[in-house]
């Protein structure tokens, strides 16, 4: 089983916005897969995470795949790019 975390540190007043828009792509496949939106508490302001888990990263490319070919996705994350100031994408194996 993998985790797949996708950081990224949104402009200041976007991360709800970008929060909102990840959190709406993952309600499109509940119950196929297990992705979990997250929101800074303590620690870098304007942080926005997800975790993605699948049994293996063909899963995951599998799911990337299909999100991009839907049209209600791609208009979910219309202008995303425009959220962020940087971002970083982690693979970790749960032991």
């Amino acid at each position: 089983m993998y985790v797949v975390r996708e950081t990224l540190m949104a402009k200041p007043g976007m991360a709800s916005k970008m929060a909102k828009a990840f959190k709406t792509m993952a309600e499109m496949v509940k119950g196929r897969y297990t992705i979990r939106v997250m929101t800074d508490v303590i620690g870098p302001f304007n942080t926005v995470m997800f975790d993605t888990e699948g049994e293996s990263l063909d899963e995951f490319k599998k799911l990337e795949e299909e999100l991009m070919g839907r049209e209600d996705a791609r208009e979910a994350m219309k202008g995303y790019t425009d959220m962020y100031l940087t971002g970083k994408r982690e693979v970790f194996r749960l032991v």
